[in-house]
């Protein structure tokens, strides 16, 4: 146990620039103390002390913010930042060196019993306010932006963001291996911002021709107008003479 406790302190110092000692995060990192709380209310859950591990979880949660439930599976050197209003499902699943932020939500879709709560691999960032729901896998390395709502399987070292939750990039972008706080990349561009920017440069574009248009019609409306003008001085120059 202790040395669980002794991973998961340094993977905080890894992953979170604002730790400064060992007893600053043992004694002020909620998501530490709700992992912990976990270790136990898991163990007590699989020995079919059901009710007592429901209750010490529920404990954890008015303690913390944050809500396990007890049959949920957690792997090593998971990282909760902040953690207030995180929410893991019976079924979910979580993969060793996983880092959720605050409002993460791994849901289930369905009423129904059995697996209903998503898989995370490992090394999978979830950015503040994701919500990843039903009993879809995460893959690998994979990053989920900040208020996205997944519910479709996400590939090995891909990025999704957006509702519903779409892939902006896949395991062979340049900028997919980089870590960044809340799990959006910097200047990453959704592919749907990017439709709509096109289609209003395009229309910005239409609108230049059609002025354009305009403006040569008008001039050929002139010109035609001062053509008819002086063809009709010329027949009256005629009638006079």
């Amino acid at each position: 146990m202790f040395r669980r406790l002794q991973e998961d302190i340094a993977s905080i110092f890894e992953r979170d620039p604002a730790a400064r000692s060992w007893w600053e995060v043992l004694t002020c990192y909620p998501g530490l103390h709700a992992l912990t709380l976990h270790r136990l209310t898991h163990w007590l859950w699989t020995h079919e002390l059901r009710w007592l591990g429901r209750f010490t979880s529920h404990v954890g949660r008015w303690l913390t913010g944050i809500e396990i439930h007890p049959g949920a599976t957690v792997g090593r050197r998971v990282f909760i930042d902040h953690g207030m209003g995180v929410v893991i499902g019976e079924t979910a699943e979580i993969g060793d060196d996983t880092t959720l932020y605050h409002g993460v939500t791994l849901g289930g879709t369905t009423w129904n019993k059995g697996k209903r709560h998503p898989t995370l691999g490992k090394r999978v960032v979830v950015g503040a306010g994701a919500k990843i729901l039903g009993p879809i896998t995460i893959g690998d390395g994979a990053k989920i932006g900040s208020n996205a709502v997944v519910v479709r399987d996400v590939p090995e070292g891909a990025t999704a963001v957006g509702v519903p939750g779409r892939i902006v990039e896949d395991a062979q972008g340049q900028q997919a291996a980089r870590f960044a706080a809340y799990a959006v990349v910097q200047n990453q561009d959704d592919p749907y911002s990017k439709a709509i920017a096109t289609l209003v440069e395009h229309s910005k574009e239409l609108e230049e021709s059609l002025a354009a248009v305009s403006a040569k019609l008008e001039r050929l409306e002139r010109t035609l107008a001062e053509r008819d003008a002086e063809a009709g001085k010329a027949e009256q120059l005629r009638a006079v003479r």
